[in-house]
C-alpha cells in the first residue's frame, strides 16, 4: 500500500477527497491543511507521493514544490487544482512536478487518473531500485495513522506496528510487542498463544471457523471481519471484533497483514455461553474435532442477535428522524446500529441527514462522505453529499466547497441525466461562485426537464 500526503487548506474537503483516493485499497492517505505544516512533517516522515492543491493561501502548490526540490527532496509530486492553465502546468513541470492535473467534467475519471498518476510516479522513482525497502515503514505509518486499535505483522509473522489505541486496549506497550513472533502477540487477547485473524487471511472459511471465529464479511483479496471470544489479562472474558487485511507491495507480492481489534463485549453482554471450549495454543486432534463438531452456538446467537438489533436500532432511528423529528434521539439509535456494524451506508446516510437537520453540516459531511465511500454508485447518497457541500460552500462563501458540490452533482447527472434537481443545484453553485453565464446553462437544463415533464427524481429509500 502506498503512503500519500494530501495537502489542502480546507479540512472538510480533505474528508471528501481522502476516501476517493483510498477507494481502491492501494493507498493510505495522510492529510494536512497547509504547505507550511507539510514542510514540518516531511523531515520526520517520508511518503511515496504528495498530492498538493495549487490554490492555497500563504504557500501555494507551486511555491511548495520549489521549496521541496530546493531541499533535494525527490518525492513524486502531483499538482491538483480547479483553476489550472497552460502556464501553470509548464511551471509545475519545470520545477519538478511529476504530474499536473486539472479538474474536469467527469469526477470519476478525474480520481481514477489521480490514482494512476500516483502509482506511475512512484514506480518511476523506484525503477531500478529494490522494491519493498520502504514497505515496513508504509505499513507502520498506515497503522499509526489509524485511531482504531491496530497492529501489523510482516510475512514471517513478526509484529512491525502496534499503535497507541492498541496499547490502551490491551494494556500492553508497543515496546513489548514490536518484533514478537510465534503468536506471542496474541497473549494479550486470549491469555495464551493461538492464531488470530491476521494469521488466517488466506485460509478458507472452515479453517477460520475452527479457530472460533464467526465470519461477518469477507472480500476476495481484501479484508475479513469476524467476531470471537478472548481472555483479558485480569482473567475476565471479552468479545472481540476483528478486521484483518493482507498487504501487498507494488509488484503484487504479499508483505504482511494488518489487524484492527475492538472490544464489543458490551454489545453482546446478554449472551451466555455454557459449553464453550477453552483456548489452547495448538489444539489437539481431539479438541479440534470437538470444536468442529460444535461450531459454537455462540456465533449463531451473535449473528442473529446482531443483525436483529441493528435492524431494530435503524428502524427506531428512522421513525424518530422522519416522523417525530427527535433528532438527538434518532442519532443515538443510528449510532447504536453502527456500533454493531459500521459498514451500513444507509445508516451513515440517514445519520448525516439527521445532523444536517440539526444544523451541524460538518458532522453531516463526515457521515455522508462515509456513506458514499461505502456505496459510491448510490445516486441518493451522492445527491445528499452534494447538497451538504453546497450548504457549507454558501455558508462559508467557499468556492472550494461549491466546486466540490458541482463535481458531486455531475456524478449524479452523468448516470441520471433527467434529474432536474441535480442540474438546478449545479446552477445554484455556479451562481454563488459568480459564474452567471455558466449557471444559466444548468438552470435552463433543469427548467426544460420540468417544462416537458421529464424530471426523474431520486426517491429516498428506507430499509432495515
Amino acid at each position: 500500500m502506498l503512503s500519500v500526503l494530501l495537502i489542502d487548506d480546507e479540512p472538510a474537503l480533505l474528508e471528501v477527497l481522502k476516501p476517493f483516493v483510498e477507494r481502491s485499497g492501494e493507498m493510505s492517505v495522510q492529510t494536512t491543511q497547509s504547505a507550511t505544516e507539510a514542510l514540518k512533517i516531511l523531515p520526520e516522515k517520508s511518503f511515496d507521493a504528495i498530492i498538493v492543491d495549487y490554490d492555497m493561501p500563504d504557500i501555494n502548490g507551486i511555491e511548495f514544490l520549489k521549496i521541496l526540490r530546493s531541499k533535494g527532496d525527490t518525492t513524486p509530486v502531483i499538482i491538483f487544482t480547479g483553476v489550472g492553465n497552460e502556464r501553470m502546468a509548464i511551471e509545475a513541470i519545470n520545477y519538478g512536478a511529476n504530474f499536473f492535473l486539472k479538474k474536469d467534467e467527469d469526477p470519476q475519471r478525474l480520481f481514477h487518473e489521480l490514482c494512476d498518476m500516483v502509482k506511475t510516479a512512484v514506480e518511476s522513482k523506484y525503477f531500478g531500485k529494490k522494491i519493498g525497502t520502504t514497505t515496513g515503514k508504509i505499513i507502520s505509518d498506515m497503522i499509526n495513522f489509524s485511531l482504531d486499535p491496530g497492529f501489523a505483522i510482516d510475512r514471517e509473522g513478526k509484529v512491525v506496528a502496534w499503535n497507541t489505541s492498541m496499547e490502551q486496549l490491551t494494556n500492553t506497550p508497543a515496546s513489548d510487542m514490536i518484533g514478537k513472533s510465534d503468536y506471542l502477540y496474541t497473549i494479550p487477547f486470549f491469555g495464551s498463544r493461538r492464531k488470530m485473524l491476521v494469521n488466517l487471511v488466506f485460509e478458507p472459511d472452515e479453517v477460520i471457523k475452527r479457530q472460533e471465529y464467526m465470519i461477518i464479511s469477507r472480500v476476495a483479496k481484501g479484508p475479513i471481519i469476524a467476531i470471537t471470544r478472548g481472555l483479558k489479562k485480569d482473567g475476565g472474558e471479552w468479545t472481540l471484533w476483528s478486521k484483518a487485511m493482507p498487504v501487498y507491495d507494488m509488484q503484487g507480492n504479499f508483505i504482511g497483514a494488518v489487524g484492527i481489534v475492538r472490544d464489543v463485549t458490551a454489545t453482546f453482554k446478554d449472551i451466555i455461553i455454557h459449553d464453550e471450549p477453552q483456548y489452547t495454543a495448538e489444539p489437539t486432534t481431539e479438541s479440534a474435532s470437538r470444536q468442529t463438531s460444535k461450531p459454537a452456538g455462540l456465533f449463531n446467537k451473535i449473528l442473529s442477535k446482531s443483525s436483529g438489533k441493528t435492524s431494530a436500532y435503524y428502524k427506531e432511528g428512522v421513525n424518530l428522524y422522519t416522523k417525530e423529528k427527535k433528532y438527538p434521539e434518532a442519532l443515538a439509535a443510528f449510532n447504536k446500529a453502527l456500533e454493531l456494524d459500521d459498514k451500513l451506508p444507509r445508516v451513515w446516510n440517514d445519520r448525516g441527514l439527521c445532523y444536517r437537520e440539526m444544523g451541524d453540516t460538518k458532522s453531516a459531511l463526515k457521515s455522508l462522505s462515509r456513506a458514499v465511500e461505502l456505496a459510491p454508485d448510490n445516486l441518493e447518497f451522492l445527491f445528499n453529499l452534494g447538497v451538504t457541500l453546497q450548504t457549507i460552500g454558501v455558508q462559508n462563501m467557499s468556492n472550494k466547497y461549491l466546486d466540490s458540490a458541482i463535481q458531486t452533482f455531475k456524478m449524479v447527472t452523468t448516470k441520471m441525466p433527467d434529474n432536474a434537481d441535480a442540474w438546478n443545484h449545479i446552477g445554484i453553485c455556479y451562481k454563488e461562485m459568480g459564474q452567471i453565464e455558466e449557471s444559466k446553462f444548468y438552470f435552463d437544463r433543469a427548467r426544460n426537464l420540468h417544462f416537458w415533464d421529464k424530471q426523474t427524481p431520486i426517491i429516498p429509500k428506507r430499509d432495515g
